[in-house]
């Protein structure tokens, strides 16, 4: 009776997880990834995607991926993970500096999903794994990119890091985060010059407007007790979370961007 009791929720389990990975974005906040693309194409999009920045002259820009099919994704998201992409001068490994872009990212691990760290990697990497060859680009107004540039290398960039993870985390409270609410406190700390996280949600709670998750209830509070990287703990009423899109028109709204452009590969 034990053992059936056992395969009996280890089905369970492996159901919840298919059905409910389907319509969020499983994987997508994670280094690495099945390839879909072939090397010499993901090289490609990765320097076209570096060159666009480099001809807007941005030091600092938000980017975001699509990591799972859009069809699978939630009504109103268009990507599924959120990183800020840097200007920097990169050593290669026989020691020379060349110009380039490097990628902050926070990444859930793969073996323990409710648990990320902060990873820095390079365009081809952040885009090896992707499911469409597309980039979604932020370009903030000059002030705020010299803000967000001291910012990250600042201690107060770790210093926002929560590593517990959750995918729908609520932007506007502790105890959960995800890849885009990570990226949302460290451009609004670099708006109001802060470091402290209860004045930053404050701020999030004034003037953000996050995005409702249009999940089916049934697979909402299925995967809230099944899925590791799944809760709605940290959600008093409809679960909401920070995404790309709401980064763009949040920025947008407050005259803190000077541009958005999506940016595909092409053959």
């Amino acid at each position: 009776m034990k053992n059936i009791t056992q395969n009996y929720i280890k089905t369970i389990v492996l159901f919840v997880s298919v059905f409910f990975a389907s319509t969020l974005f499983a994987g997508s906040s994670q280094a690495g990834g099945e390839i879909h693309y072939k090397p010499e194409q993901i090289i490609k999009f990765a320097k076209k995607v570096e060159k666009t920045l480099a001809k807007k002259g941005a030091r600092v820009a938000i980017i975001g991926r699509v990591g799972r099919a859009r069809k699978d994704l939630p009504e109103g998201i268009s990507f599924t993970h959120t990183a800020l992409i840097v200007y920097s001068q990169i050593t290669t490994k026989d020691g020379r500096k060349l110009p380039g872009y490097v990628i902050y990212n926070l990444y859930q691990r793969a073996n323990e999903l409710n648990v990320s760290d902060l990873i820095v990697d390079y365009p081809v990497d952040f885009f090896a794994g992707v499911e469409e060859l597309e980039a979604g680009l932020i370009i903030p107004k000059p002030e705020l990119q010299r803000k967000l540039l001291k910012v990250i290398a600042s201690p107060t960039y770790k210093q926002l890091h929560d590593p517990s993870y959750s995918v729908i985390a609520n932007p506007f409270n502790e105890g959960f985060q995800n890849c885009t609410e990570h990226t949302l406190d460290v451009i609004t700390a670099a708006i109001y010059n802060t470091d402290d996280l209860k004045v930053i949600k404050a701020n999030l709670k004034a003037y953000f407007t996050p995005q409702e998750v249009n999940v089916n209830p049934l697979k909402l509070f299925l995967g809230n007790m099944f899925i590791d990287d799944v809760t709605t703990s940290d959600h008093p009423d409809t679960p909401v979370t920070a995404t790309f899109t709401t980064i763009g028109k949040f920025l947008t709204k407050y005259n803190l961007a000077s541009e958005s452009l999506i940016v595909k590969l092409t053959i």
